[in-house]
């Protein structure tokens, strides 16, 4: 008998989700002899029993193009804002799964994606995910789909920059998506010949930034470029963080609430100074440099537009490899990358897990002997 997956997309857009759906849905049905319905709006239109019926017209078309055609949103199925308050839905969402007949749901989506999903098949569902993000720190695959796109649009932004930079002997800050993750911005920084680059897992001293850059100068070169992940952190900031982190760990074993709302209260004015830092950094550069000093940053555009064509390649081959694991049974797992391979793994593998840059990856190694200062 023919089998009948539903597909969602969640979390942030990407590029490369219609060339994924596009993958499933067409190897489904043209290998595999299955029927194949969306979900509009990720998680909620699987709780709202929102569908379009992906067939060969649907999928017609959609290669290049960027975004999602089903929408997204970043509702969670235990915690769906529903008349102002948050709700367990999961049970709704296995009736919907139930009424279509479904033998598998295809969920598209990062690391929170692969969590939900990973909750919902514990609920008596078939899932399957597939890792997509720009920030590239899904766990347990070598790289998601929707990252090579957005470090060629942070390359040719860091590329364009230098110009100007260039001409009015300024400092430009570059922010480059990435809040737990530097893996955008070091690529980018490395690619565009930014001559500082700053990530999530290197906490930065300014004094350090404004000296190299200042050495810079001495040695007759009257500009630099500062690619910094938009959740880079000071030092002092950093050490904030983390004490604040363990805070609230403690407070969570200890079942203290009194604690847990004070740890996470001063995490969320934390965060706000994170979110300034940008800024706090552009103006301390010049203060110490005596350089003029801008910041740019890149924000959304990094998202949109065209897919590259290696990330239309991996999300076809994700997708039509979901649809032949769905016809081998195989499911809870995400499809994940490892070398020039696909493999299913384990969804408890992935969940709770981020694939931040490890100190000795061989990109900062590269950073290091090219002499850019990763504010250390």
């Amino acid at each position: 008998m023919a089998k009948f997956i539903g597909i969602l997309t969640a979390g942030g857009d990407t590029p490369g989700l219609n060339a994924a759906i596009r993958g499933v849905g067409k190897a489904a049905m043209n290998t595999y002899n299955m029927q194949i319905i969306g979900f509009r709006d990720g998680f909620r239109g699987l709780m709202e029993n929102r569908i379009v019926r992906l067939d060969s017209v649907a999928l017609s078309g959609i290669l290049t193009v960027g975004g999602t055609i089903l929408g997204t949103s970043r509702d969670k199925p235990h915690k769906m804002p529903i008349g102002g308050k948050k709700m367990d839905m999961t049970g709704v969402m296995l009736e919907n799964y139930k009424r279509h007949n479904l033998d598998a749901l295809v969920c598209l989506g990062g690391g929170g994606t692969a969590k939900n999903a990973y909750r919902l098949a514990q609920c008596g569902m078939n899932v399957i995910t597939l890792p997509k993000t720009i920030d590239n720190d899904v766990a347990m695959t070598d790289i998601t789909f929707g990252f090579d796109t957005a470090l060629t649009i942070a390359t040719e932004a860091i590329d364009r920059l230098h110009s100007t930079a260039h001409s009015h002997h300024r400092i430009i800050v570059v922010e480059v998506m990435g809040h737990n993750a530097g893996w955008l911005t070091l690529g980018a920084g490395i690619a565009g010949g930014a001559d500082v680059i700053l990530i999530p897992e290197i906490p930065y001293d300014v004094n350090k930034v404004a000296e190299s850059i200042t050495e810079r100068r001495r040695s007759g070169k009257h500009f630099s470029i500062v690619a910094v992940s938009e959740g880079a952190m000071s030092t002092d900031l950093a050490k904030d963080y983390q004490k604040a982190r363990d805070e609230l760990d403690n407070a969570k074993e200890k079942g203290d609430k009194p604690a847990r709302k004070a740890a996470k209260a001063k995490l969320a004015e934390i965060e706000k100074r994170r979110a300034a830092s940008t800024h706090e950094l552009t103006r301390q550069l010049e203060q110490l440099t005596g350089l003029e000093s801008r910041v740019t940053i890149l924000g959304h555009v990094q998202r949109g537009g065209t897919p590259s064509p290696a990330d239309r390649l991996l999300a076809s081959r994700l997708g039509t490899a979901c649809a032949h694991y769905i016809d081998e049974g195989v499911f809870g797992v995400m499809v994940a990358v490892r070398g020039n391979d696909v493999e299913p793994v384990p969804l408890e593998d992935v969940v709770g897990k981020r694939k931040n840059v490890p100190l000795d990856h061989p990109w900062v190694c590269t950073a290091r002997d090219l002499g850019v200062s990763l504010g250390d």
